[in-house]
């Protein structure tokens, strides 16, 4: 049966929701605060990641988190503020740090991504997009410490036991797979089944194909009011619209939590904000890596090489924070040494809000408050990875199929 579906988002979650559910025949409108060309879906590093299978709350990051939060330039920076709903957040993040409770996340989080990573496919071998970039070439995490060598080993051997597979390289190993770059590394876990891609150009293909088969999208239209009427949300009031649907979509990324918050629903979310930087210079750098004590992040994309990463908690806003930035600079020089990024590299850098729920896994789903809403966010760093399979279990679901997966861990109503 054919709905007339409202998305409230325009980043790679909202844009594949919109993708699948107008493949299942339903009129979809999508709108975004934006002008669909920003954010963290443009300024992300670009992986498909069946290698990142444990949460962000895992145990540890608490204490780190508290070591950092004085220090700007920080891998994991929690700038100090009066915010209720960040000290509720901190609160359930602390009670999801557990072992038990990622030891139940991690193949949850392995199945998404590689039901991702297989649409991902799909979705090239469709031409829906045209060509795109996409490489399944694997993904370093790169070390130079023992500490660190210690912790992402038995990352590894728990990945393994999901079936995933992952070489362990010392530095000659490194010089083999990278026979043209200097790395200044002790070693690295190779993860084989990781891809990567482009951003920048996957977005404005996928936002091309929407518009020419029929979806509607509408820019520069912020929220403002939700009318409901028994279990049914009725109409969302923009700045400019007024628009009435059958069913909507919340994939507002960061802003998600205060547009729940005018459902009278609790789904915290806290922004993490993440930067990058492009050299548009030849690197010869072919394999993708996390150079894991910065928590930089480094994608060979198509026409440039993009350093991203660290994680900062300072609510909602854009401030490019210049000590952040050379963290990052510093970081790729420190793995990289022939690199070295220029002054208007960093000048030119860019940064995008990752919505992060307290246990880091999305919520995707309905509310059971609400009949004909369904909640497709929060999630954290993996939102690139995670926008087919999630935009295709939101039309299942919509559309009365069979899932693709059991989305149970990823109730928006579960309790932490």
């Amino acid at each position: 049966m054919q709905k007339n579906i409202l998305i409230i988002g325009g980043g790679i979650i909202g844009l594949c929701c919109a993708y699948y559910l107008r493949k299942e025949g339903h009129q979809v409108t999508v709108i975004d605060q934006s002008d669909f060309n920003q954010g963290a879906s443009f300024v992300n590093a670009g992986y498909i990641t069946p290698s990142h299978i444990i949460p962000l709350a895992a145990p540890g990051m608490i204490s780190k988190g508290i070591k950092w939060m004085f220090n700007s330039a920080s891998p994991f920076y929690i700038k100090p503020r009066w915010d209720p709903d960040f000290f509720r957040w901190a609160w359930y993040f602390h009670k999801s740090s557990t072992q038990e409770k990622v030891a139940k996340a991690i193949p949850v989080i392995k199945d998404i991504n590689i039901l991702s990573r297989t649409l991902y496919n799909d979705m090239l071998a469709s031409g829906d997009l045209g060509d795109f970039h996409w490489e399944q070439k694997g993904l370093l995490m790169m070390y130079k410490t023992d500490k660190a060598a210690e912790e992402e080993l038995h990352v590894a051997e728990l990945a393994k036991k999901q079936g995933l597979e992952v070489d362990h390289l010392d530095s000659k190993g490194l010089k083999d797979l990278e026979p043209e770059v200097e790395i200044a590394a002790k070693g690295g876990i190779y993860y084989k089944c990781d891809a990567h891609s482009t951003p920048t150009q996957i977005m404005p293909k996928l936002i091309s194909w929407l518009k020419t088969n029929g979806v509607i999208l509408k820019s520069n239209e912020v929220v403002e009011r939700l009318s409901m009427n028994g279990d049914k949300l009725k109409t969302v009031q923009t700045n400019k619209s007024a628009y009435a649907a059958d069913e909507v979509v919340v994939a507002a990324g960061s802003w998600s939590q205060e547009l729940a918050k005018k459902l009278h629903l609790n789904l915290p979310i806290q922004a993490g904000k993440g930067y990058r930087i492009d050299i548009y210079r030849p690197t010869k750098i072919k394999i993708p890596a996390i150079l894991i004590e910065a928590k930089v992040a480094m994608t060979p994309m198509k026409g440039f090489t993009r350093f991203a990463g660290t994680m900062e908690f300072s609510g909602i806003n854009t401030i490019i924070r210049q000590q952040r930035v050379e963290a990052i600079s510093q970081a790729a020089k420190a793995y990289y040494p022939e690199i070295e990024i220029q002054e208007q590299e960093k000048r030119d850098a860019k940064s995008g809000l990752r919505p992060v729920s307290p246990d880091g896994l999305p919520y995707i789903g309905r509310s059971l408050k609400y009949s004909n809403v369904t909640f497709a966010t929060a999630h954290a760093m993996m939102g690139w990875s995670l926008g087919p399979a999630t935009g295709k279990l939101v039309s299942e679901l919509i559309s009365d199929h069979q899932l693709s997966m059991d989305i149970a861990a990823f109730h928006p109503d579960r309790k932490f």
